[in-house]
């Protein structure tokens, strides 16, 4: 029993070892050449593995695409992490705003390219960015309603009204256009982010 266990836990770490390796070899794949359609054969060789490898660890090109989003989701910061809820909106708020852009900033290149193929073709990534986008919707969601629940909201600001807002100025578009566009350090991004999202959806603190 002890030895089947053993082989067990062999098997499961090279499945884990060979996922890794072809995720690691797409996020490559899409700094090198991001103008470049995204070939699962190249992806492969990329990862030494097969072609026939990729397909039975993530099932399709579109599970491959969704693999690599859910693993950027787990780094966090994509989705606006909700926190632990007991304290201060406010300042629970801010705090995921910071902890978003040094991860924007990190993968900024690979996340660019993400976002531009499923403007162009949605199909493209699997759904991956829309996956994300969905997961940091119901983030700012969690956030709105809490901010309203401390009476934090601008006077006639509904939840839903203060999420979509929050939504404009939070996400790695907005932080993007700062960064990329405007040539601004990371942190002063972040500065401009959280001011941003403080000025739409937040009353004047007494």
């Amino acid at each position: 029993m002890a030895t089947r266990k053993y082989e067990q836990r062999l098997r499961a770490d090279a499945a884990e070892q060979t996922r890794r390796r072809v995720l690691d070899a797409l996020y490559r794949r899409l700094c090198e050449a991001p103008a470049e359609p995204v070939a699962v054969e190249r992806v492969a060789s990329m990862a030494g593995v097969s072609r026939s490898t990729v397909y039975l660890v993530f099932g399709s090109r579109a599970g491959l695409f969704d693999a690599l989003a859910d693993d950027l989701r787990g780094r966090g910061g994509f989705e606006l992490p909700a926190g632990g809820g007991g304290g201060d909106a406010r300042a629970d708020l801010r705090a995921s705003i910071r902890a978003a852009v040094p991860l924007f900033a990190e993968h900024r290149q690979v996340l660019r390219v993400l976002y531009s193929m499923a403007a162009l073709d949605p199909r493209a990534v699997g759904g991956a960015v829309e996956r994300m986008g969905r997961g940091r919707a119901e983030g700012l969601a969690w956030h709105a309603e809490r901010l309203a629940g401390q009476d934090a909201l601008r006077p006639g600001l509904t939840p839903a009204r203060a999420a979509d807002l929050l939504w404009a100025v939070t996400g790695f578009e907005f932080f993007d256009q700062l960064r990329s566009g405007r040539g601004l350090p990371a942190a002063t991004v972040a500065d401009l982010m959280v001011e941003a999202a403080e000025r739409l959806v937040l009353r004047d603190e007494p």
